[in-house]
Formats: C-alpha cells, structure tokens, sequence
C-alpha cells in the first residue's frame, strides 16, 4: 500500500479548451462581433509588409470574398506566406504570432530565418486567428511561403484538434477561410457589412482592399492628414468630410521628436452644456484605426477638439480597441497638450481676431477650464473680453479703467465692480453710465470664478474685487457718488417687512425714486424653499442644500431709497403710516419685481391692501389700510 503522506511529484500537458477561450475572447477582450474580420484583414497586411521588406518592387494587395451559397468568408493576400513547419509552429499556438516574434514581445524566442522586420506591422499577441472561432465553426487556411517547396493547408474547428496537410497552391501568400455560423452568415451574404468593417478600422491602410474581386479598392488609403507635406485646405476638407461637421480651425500634426505623431486635429463647432464628454480622437497605429474614440489623450480644457492621429508609439491593449495606460501615453498626453498650447498661443500673436472667435464659441469650456489651468488663463487674458457697462473688454481693458479713488479707498489701488446677475445689466449699466469706472458682468457660466481668478494673476496686491451693490465697501461713494446708505429706522423696517429686502436711505443723483439690486443667492434660496414647501425635493438633496446655504450666509435683496426724490422725502418726513408711505412700499415692490425677485404671496396681498389705501386717500377716505370702512 502507498502511504498517503508519501511525496511525489509528476508532469502533465497543460490542455486549453478552445471553446472556452473563445468564449472568453468574445465576451471580455473584444467587444465587437465584427473584430474577426479586423483582426485577419491585419493577419493579412503584415504578411504584405514582410514581403515588401524582401522584395522592394512588390506591392501587394487584399481580397475579401464571399460565398453566401456555401457561408463562407474568405480572406487572401499575396505576402510572404508560410511553410509547413511556420504554419505547425505559429497557427497552432494560442499567444505566438510571427508578428510578436519580430516585435520581441512574445514569450518564446524569436525565430531565426523569419523573413522581414517589425517596421509598418500591427500585430503583436498571436491571438488574431483566433477570434475567426467567434464568428466561424471551422477554419480553413491555405499558405505557401516564396521559398518553400511546398504549400501548406491547416483545418481546425472549435475543439483542440488541428490538421495539417500539403496544399497545391503555387503562388506565395496566403487564404483564410471562415465557413461561418449560422448566425454570422451574414457576413457572407451582404458586401455593405464588410464595407462598414473595413471604413471603421482598415480605411487608411496603404493595401488595397478588394471585395469580391472588384476592381476598385474599398479603402481610401491616402488621407490627406497623412501627407509629408500637408496642403491646408486639402485637410479642411478632408476633415470635414471623414467627422462630417465643418471645422472652425484646422492643427496639422506632424513630428518625429520626441514622439513620432502624424495627423490633424480641428476644433469642433460642436458645443456641448457643461462636461459631458471628454475630448475624443481617432487613433491609428500603422495606419489600422484603433479606435475612433480615444479618451483623455488630448487635455481635459480641449472638450472642442476632434481628429486623427498616427501614433506609432502608442501600445495597443490586447484587443487593439484602445491604448494602454502606460509611461509612453502620459507622454503622448503631455506632448500634444504642449502642442496645442503652441498652436493657440501663435494664433493669439498672428491672428487674434480667429483666436476670439474660436473662444466666443466655446465661452463656456474656456472659462471653465481656465479655472484651474493657469497657462490657458495666460492665453485668454489676450483675447477673452468679458462684458461691461462700457462693452466688451479685455481683463487688462478693465484694470486700466478701475484705478481707484485714493480719496475714498486708503489700501486698494484697483477696485472691480461686477455683477453675476443678468437682469440687474441694464440697472447697472444706468448707475455706472455717469462714472469712467465699469462694472464687470460675469452673468455667462464660470465668468465670475474666472474674472477672480485672473485678478488673483496679477502681480499687484491691491486689487478688490467686489460686487455692485449698496452694501459692498465704498459702492456709495465710487459709484453712486453719495456717502454711505443709512437705515430709515426701526418703524420703517417693520413697514417695509413684506418687501423681504434690506431697505437703505440715501440721496442719489438720478431721478429714480427706488433702486433695487438683486442677490442672486437670496434668490436661488427662496426657490428651494418654494419646492420644498411643496415637498418636491428629495430629502437627501434638501440636506445638501441645507448644508450649503449654512455654509455660506444668502443675505437678502437690496433697495435704495432716494431722499433726493421728493416723493421719497415726504414719504419719509410723513411716517409709516401715511398714504405716500404706502406709495413708496408699491414703488419699492415694483422696483423688487421689474429687477427679477420673487414676490411672495404676502407681499401681493399687502400691494393690493397700499393701492386699495391709496385709493380711498385720494378719494378723501382717511381710513387706514386694513381698517373698518
């Protein structure tokens, strides 16, 4: 008997279910039904390129052939073929291919005699054969090699057995036939679906490929982006065509150092609300397409650019639908983010003019992102034109205009004024019309963190920056020209309580009885109290809301009370409880409301209860508001 704590040891042949990797490569490594036929037009095409290598009259070409009788797809090259022993060798070997080998990134050594050299090939991992399984039962190659006496014939179906024999084929290269499932049998069946295939992935090879022996290639080949020396307009044009959206401005690409990058990007006209996509690109490696929606390649500030590019360093993942993550993509990343930079930047210096236009288009991802790229602030500080009381103008346009009065302020050199509220423009745009000072409106998105944000740019220490209404420091006296607004007192403040504003008293030089400034967050507060008074916010969102507005005080609307007006001044020598009291609480009311507030329920009714009083005061009623008639 052994004993069961005896040791011992034996060696096993490692077994693959074919079926199972299959499975595997259809569900998890590639995520297109259509990758088959890829993955063997670029089988075929490196077999072209290692024949050119040798031979360097020869050209080469691509046949793709269907035969909806029979279900079958076949793919054919004329490139360098294989002999019996690279067919028995390399086909039948999950995770070797004659490609990885001369690449030097397979597992076993790389072959001696193996004709041709990695440049211009695109497959690396051996696995491209493969995935014919995912759409064929069983797979049919046919190959002869220019130097072998013979040709070779390699049958295999979905289980672990393969057949090799000899083949009467005389010409060298190679056919693969898929006799396809039922349910792929399509592929035999509709020219227009290889069509689509082929446009998607193998448009820009340098092959020709040919459908059904037709004399004219499906692929373009030669793309315009490509050329050594490309024409402008050939590009615009051909850019235009390929994403089928007109570009605002053209960036041909086109290095050897530090990375080798060929191809052009554009600028998109394009405009997506807020950051919901990144910017994409269409990446080719040895002119395949990898994928035409490559991600955070170009920087996060450009959402707006779109394009093609030739990345022979780029590392391709295991199923050629994206790149890898690697050192060598971070410098990909960083090289073409400098290069964009250098494109704006010269378009700022010799054409500004398209530079403002391009920025005007996409305001909102420039302002934006310039919030925490320093550099692209740099950039639009040149050309960025913030609207004012005085026009559009540039930040270094409103500093020159925004020097402030030594005898008013005692630290700041420079104040701003601006206003983050659209419906106080016009308001605004009336009150700072008499001073050489303007007011800043950051009313478009991110305007008013990016008008501080450059500011905090500048060399100087002594800039202000502070919101256009009464309550800011010294707005009375720079902007109003008056000395600061006072209470009207405890009694008024009661009077004035339905108006839900802060209510302030001083003489202004302008023939408006009421002004009312407007506080955007009191606003945004009384919204969310109104939905959440009718119970239609979700209770974990209130909480947020809650949170944030503790964080951050709202303060209350404003309203000025000219004394220079003399309705104003006899309302106030008059008292609360006159009828030119309840004059003034309508006109402030109405000034409230033409500025854009709210009004509540309460300050509608108590407006009807002051006219309903005026009335009768001019009726010659002296009966109170609200008292027995």
């Amino acid at each position: 008997m052994t004993d069961d704590n005896t040791a011992w040891s034996r060696e096993i042949p490692f077994r693959v279910d074919i079926a199972g990797i299959i499975e595997i490569m259809g569900k998890s490594l590639y995520s297109r039904m259509d990758t088959p036929v890829r993955e063997l037009i670029q089988n075929a095409h490196d077999a072209v390129i290692r024949r050119r290598h040798t031979d360097l009259g020869f050209q080469g070409r691509i046949d793709i052939r269907q035969d909806a009788e029979a279900g079958t797809l076949s793919f054919s090259d004329d490139g360098v073929g294989l002999s019996p022993e690279d067919a028995e060798k390399y086909l039948g070997t999950l995770g070797i291919g004659i490609t990885g080998l001369l690449k030097g990134v397979a597992t076993a050594d790389a072959e001696h005699g193996l004709p041709g050299d990695s440049d211009d090939l695109i497959g690396q991992f051996g696995i491209g054969l493969f995935s014919a399984f995912m759409l064929a039962d069983f797979l049919r190659v046919e190959s002869r090699r220019a130097d072998a006496e013979q040709g070779v014939c390699w049958e295999a179906g979905p289980g672990t057995a393969i057949c090799l024999s000899s083949s009467s084929r005389e010409t060298p290269g190679t056919t693969v036939t898929l006799h396809l499932k039922k349910k792929y049998r399509i592929y035999s069946e509709s020219a227009e679906v290889l069509e689509q295939v082929i446009r998607e992935y193998a448009d820009f090879l340098t092959i020709p490929i040919h459908i059904n022996d037709s004399a004219a290639r499906t692929n373009v080949i030669n793309v315009a982006w490509f050329e050594a020396t490309p024409d402008p307009e050939a590009v615009e044009l051909a850019l235009a065509g390929y994403f089928e959206e007109s570009p605002l401005d053209v960036i041909p690409v086109r290095m050897e150092t530090p990375l080798s990058i060929a191809g052009a990007l554009y600028v998109s006209p394009e405009r997506i609300p807020g950051f919901s996509e990144e910017a994409t690109v269409a990446v080719t490696v040895r002119r395949m397409v990898i994928s035409r929606r490559i991600s955070d390649l170009l920087p996060t500030w450009g959402t707006f650019f779109r394009g093609v590019l030739e990345l022979a360093d780029g590392t391709p993942t295991a199923s050629r639908e994206d790149l890898v993550r690697d050192e060598r993509f971070e410098m990909l990343k960083q090289t073409l983010e400098e290069y964009l930079f250098r494109h704006l930047e010269l378009l700022a210096e010799v054409q500004p003019a398209r530079l403002e236009a391009i920025v005007s288009w996409h305001r909102y991802h420039f302002a934006a992102s310039a919030q925490q790229e320093e550099r692209l602030r740099y950039l639009l500080r040149r050309i960025y034109r913030f609207q004012t009381s005085q026009g559009p103008l540039l930040i270094s346009e409103i500093l020159e205009r925004s020097e402030a009065d030594p005898l008013v302020e005692s630290e700041a050199d420079y104040v701003v004024w601006y206003n983050a509220d659209r419906r106080q423009e016009r308001c605004l745009d009336d009150l700072f019309s008499g001073i050489s000072i303007p007011c800043v409106h950051a009313c478009r998105s991110f305007e008013e963190s990016l008008l501080a944000s450059m500011l905090a740019d500048e060399d100087s220490e002594s800039i202000e920056l502070r919101p256009a209404t009464p309550s800011s420091q010294n707005f009375a006296a720079s902007v109003l020209g008056m000395s600061s607004p006072e209470s009207p007192g405890d009694l008024w403040a009661v009077f004035f309580r339905e108006c839900n504003a802060q209510i302030m008293v001083c003489t202004i030089d302008s023939p408006l009885p009421v002004i009312a400034f407007l506080n955007d967050r009191f606003e945004l507060y009384r919204t969310f109290d109104e939905l959440r008074r009718v119970g239609e916010i979700p209770a974990g969102f209130q909480r947020l809301i809650d949170t944030h507005f503790r964080s951050l005080p709202t303060g209350k609307n404003e309203v000025v009370l000219n004394r220079s007006h003399r309705v104003v001044e006899r309302a106030l020598q008059q008292g609360p409880r006159s009828p030119l009291a309840s004059v003034l609480r309508v006109l402030v009311l109405n000034a409230l409301q033409a500025a854009g507030a709210a009004r509540s329920q309460q300050a509608a009714a108590t407006q009807m209860e002051d006219l309903d009083w005026i009335a009768d005061a001019l009726w010659g009623n002296d009966g109170l508001p609200g008292s027995e008639q």
